[in-house]
């Protein structure tokens, strides 16, 4: 095979690959002491916390989200599992400084959600008793929405869906009247709310409108609302 070029490299005439001088000393194997001291650090406990900042930190953190009333706030510790005694001291530090306030918040809540939303009194009385909020409070907020305020409100409602309603006048009237009824008006201010919007609107709707008598159906709807009304 003298023609042949020799073979190098990793073939089957390859020398043993070279593993440095015999005289080096071998590495030390690292990491298994230390991994293992760190986690006995990890693994142990941490100290418990006081319950009374457990309890802080959980209401600092449902008030960054929004204001809050105090049964919120009650409501939100007892899920976590604080005790009715820290919930109460932690609470009433926080009403002695002004962090809650609960009628404060009722002012706000029936401003806010009957100019964002168009809400009516009656509405805005069952959110704030949802609230938590005490029945004298709750009423005192809702006087400053007075029924002038309340009607002005309810025709601007009406107008801004008239722009877009479709269909013969008696079934739009009737979806504005429900429209105004679920945001809690009363029968009589919806009712004449829509009379007074859709005659507006040229003259068929006009004489349509004359032909509704807001107080009988007031007086009907009011009378559904004491009795209840029929199941569907």
């Amino acid at each position: 095979m003298a023609g042949r070029r020799a073979r190098t490299g990793r073939g089957w005439d390859a020398g043993p690959p070279r593993t440095g001088d015999a005289s080096d000393p071998p590495r030390p194997r690292r990491g298994r002491r230390g991994r293992s001291e760190t986690a006995d650090v990890a693994e142990s406990p941490a100290p418990p916390r006081d319950e009374s900042e457990v309890a802080r930190e959980i209401c600092l953190r449902q008030l960054a989200v929004r204001p809050r009333t105090r049964a919120e706030l009650a409501g939100a510790l007892a899920k976590r599992g604080i005790s009715e005694q820290v919930s109460a001291e932690v609470l009433d530090r926080y009403d002695e400084v002004g962090i809650i306030d609960d009628a404060a918040f009722a002012r706000a809540w029936v401003s806010s959600r009957h100019a964002g939303r168009g809400l009516a009194r009656r509405a805005l009385a069952n959110e704030l008793r949802q609230k938590g909020v005490d029945g004298e409070v709750a009423t005192e907020a809702l006087g400053e929405l007075d029924e002038e305020t309340e009607a002005e409100t309810a025709r601007a409602l009406v107008e801004r869906k008239l722009r877009t309603a479709r269909g013969e006048p008696d079934a739009v009237f009737r979806r504005l009247v429900g429209m105004l009824a679920r945001k809690g008006y009363p029968p009589g201010v919806a009712i004449r709310a829509v009379k007074d919007a859709i005659a507006a609107q040229g003259a068929e709707a006009a004489e349509f409108a004359e032909q509704i008598d807001a107080d009988a159906l007031a007086d009907a709807e009011g009378e559904l609302d004491r009795g209840g009304r029929p199941s569907e």
